[in-house]
């Protein structure tokens, strides 16, 4: 693996990189990554590396730093507010890092969950002890979080969403291509219940996984389950008993430690799923019911035992599902359980060692030019008619970017930690994260709210709040840098900016309006136009067949809103980066002209590898297409890059101009 930096010089290229034998009308992605690509292994503990991992490593590194300057603190319970948060952080990571004490307890934490598991007697003590299980973090029947409403975005409301089973989705339960998986998955099952003491592994194993499959055939696929028209389900409390008769929703509620109230109105996703796992809660599959509920709390609790069975976990999961073959290292999983409990404490100190405001400013510079285009673009369109236009110029307007940090930063008052009980943390952060989420009930929206952390290197939109949100740690290079030039900055994180935006005009985020509300504020023409355009984008996607795929191709109505966000943010961001120069010359910098630097930019930050495992699950599960796709076919289809680099017929990246797809 290549520990060289990246020396971007003043343009923000790293000119050392460019491979000059591979035409960037061929193939810029590799005409850009391809030295880093031919030289640089995967690490042994990643499925895939690239820069935004890099950038990740870094920030644990970083992270790493500021949990050890609070020295450990004893074993025992600390509570408190602020002042015992620096301790609390301590602790989470010193009960992680303890390897002794996790090996000699070995899985005798769960034991008294396993035991509890296997005394059911019937469908009412197992709806009673699955409800207890999950508010402690241990699984459930369902997938269930709290959001705001679609149909009325001023109210929080419970959303109940498919659940039940332990390979990545549906498909791999029924697709000849994951036979071989089936077969991992069900000798891992007996492996881990054998790990954890359970006598019987072997015939347990074949009852939970057949009951898992049984579960997973009336899941809804990965296509279907990204409609969020589909999706969307009011039922009130007797129309989810009704839909579901089999649970009795009352004691599963009353298990759990929530009010009925709670679920006077829920959002019943994918209600042929609902319904098909409640159809199995029959005390003829009790024996069943016991064998997946153990396998649960096993796969649950896995990463928080013994070293041997956190290991045993990592090598499904890790090697057979994605090809890694190392575990990351123990202080780096230390990290991510301390993140995953207070993210926001670490947070809060990460910005104030590694942020500099200036880049929030600029930043706020790049956002307005970003917005000033798509509503230049917008005003133009030649495919969407005036009563349209108003409605989407008028969610434009009401866009909110929040950039770096919070303004309000998350209360840990009511999180207890030990630095001498790893489990007992982790189901205290669960119980924590629980009643945080359920106290949101008939509250008013908290439009200050923040989805990932601060030290997080990614990006996302939320359709609900009709915002665009960019942590701190994805503001630095190769994505950005305050001192780079602007067609570099415009090419990187101006595309990011754009594709966020661009969310909230793809296929699922055009369905709700400025206020976050679902909506169709759409005339029938216009859709139908959209829809055109769409159509052919999914085509073009439905083709392509990565490197280590063995010819599997991409899911074009998968990938299709995340590919309307990266064409629509690179075009965008290219008509931005022309309004920031204002009528003046692009520089030529580096030897490299305006345009020549934006699209090496967008190159430069999609370098990724992938082994093929993980390349093959992620083109099942993954609403994202593969990196080199990313690059390449947005390209493609803008005139901007085939002016910039003159492409002609026959040249890999070219494209014909009736076939190429602009939208936004």
């Amino acid at each position: 693996m290549s520990n060289e930096a990246p020396s971007f010089g003043k343009s923000g290229i790293d000119l050392n990189e460019l491979d000059h034998a591979i035409r960037p009308q061929d193939d810029l992605f590799r005409h850009v990554t391809g030295k880093w690509s031919a030289r640089t292994e995967i690490p042994a503990d990643k499925a895939r590396y690239g820069s935004f991992a890099v950038l990740a490593e870094n920030a644990e590194e970083a992270v790493r730093e500021i949990i050890t300057t609070t020295e450990s603190p004893a074993p025992g319970l600390i509570k408190g507010g602020p002042e015992a948060e620096a301790s609390k952080v301590a602790a989470l990571y010193a009960s992680f890092m303890d390897t002794g004490r996790v090996d000699f307890l070995g899985a005798e934490p769960i034991w008294d969950d396993l035991e509890r598991v296997f005394a059911i007697s019937s469908v009412s003590e197992l709806v009673k002890v699955t409800a207890e299980l999950e508010r402690q973090g241990l699984g459930g029947f369902y997938g269930m979080f709290i959001d705001n409403d679609p149909g009325d975005p001023s109210r929080y409301i419970v959303f109940v969403m498919q659940g039940g089973i332990g390979l990545p989705d549906e498909s791999y339960y029924r697709e000849d291509q994951f036979a071989e998986v089936r077969e991992q998955y069900v000798a891992h099952i007996e492996r881990m219940l054998t790990l954890a003491g359970v006598s019987e592994a072997d015939r347990l194993a074949g009852l939970a996984f057949d009951l898992e499959k049984r579960i997973a055939a009336s899941h809804w696929d990965t296509v279907a389950s990204r409609d969020i028209q589909k999706l969307y389900n009011l039922r009130d409390f007797a129309g989810l008993q009704e839909m579901t008769p089999q649970l009795d929703w009352k004691a599963y509620l009353a298990a759990m430690g929530v009010p009925e109230s709670a679920f006077a109105e829920v959002v019943a996703a994918q209600p042929e799923a609902l319904s098909g796992l409640a159809e199995l809660l029959t005390e003829e599959e009790l024996p069943a019911w016991r064998a997946w509920l153990a396998w649960a709390v096993v796969r649950a609790s896995a990463s928080l035992l013994s070293q041997e069975i956190s290991k045993a976990n990592f090598d499904f999961y890790g090697t057979a599902l994605t090809g890694a073959t190392e575990q990351r290292d123990r202080w780096r999983r230390g990290v991510s359980f301390v993140e995953g409990a207070m993210g926001e404490a670490v947070g809060r100190l990460y910005v104030e060692q590694h942020f500099d405001e200036n880049s929030k400013a600029a930043m706020d510079e790049l956002v307005d030019h970003l917005i000033g285009a798509y509503r230049e673009s917008i005003e133009s369109l030649d495919w969407m008619g005036a009563e349209t236009r108003e409605k989407a110029l008028e969610k434009l307007s009401k866009f909110t970017p929040k950039i770096g940090y919070p303004v309000k930063w998350r209360d840990y008052s009511d999180l207890s930690v030990d630095a001498g009980d790893l489990l007992g943390n982790s189901r205290r952060v669960a119980e924590y994260e629980f009643n945080r989420e359920l106290s949101k009930i008939g509250k008013p929206i908290d439009r200050d709210e923040w989805f990932m952390t601060p030290q997080t290197v990614n990006a996302y939109y939320n359709p609900g709040m009709n915002e665009i949100v960019f942590p701190a740690a994805i503001l630095q290079p190769p994505f950005f840098d305050a001192s780079w030039d602007a067609a570099t900055n415009f090419g990187a994180i101006g595309a990011v900016i754009g594709h966020e935006i661009g969310h909230g005009f793809d296929d699922q985020g055009s369905r709700y309006d400025g206020d976050g509300k679902l909506t169709d504020w759409w005339t029938e023409q216009d859709r139908e136009a959209f829809e055109k355009l769409t159509s052919a984008l999914i085509g073009q996607y439905n083709a392509l067949s990565p490197e280590g795929a063995d010819g599997q191709t991409v899911n074009g109505e998968l990938t299709i809103g995340e590919n309307i966000g990266d064409l629509s943010g690179l075009e965008i961001a290219w008509k931005a980066y022309l309004r920031s120069l204002a009528g003046a010359e692009s520089p030529v910098i580096d030897g490299l002209t305006g345009a020549e630097r934006f699209f090496l930019a967008w190159a430069q930050a999609w370098q990724q590898k992938s082994r093929p495992e993980e390349t093959v699950r992620l083109l099942t599960i993954d609403p994202h297409s593969p990196n080199e796709f990313r690059c390449n076919q947005i390209v493609k289809n803008l005139a901007a890059f085939h002016e910039a680099y003159a492409t002609k017929p026959g040249d890999g990246l070219y494209l014909s101009p009736e076939e190429r797809v602009s939208i936004w």
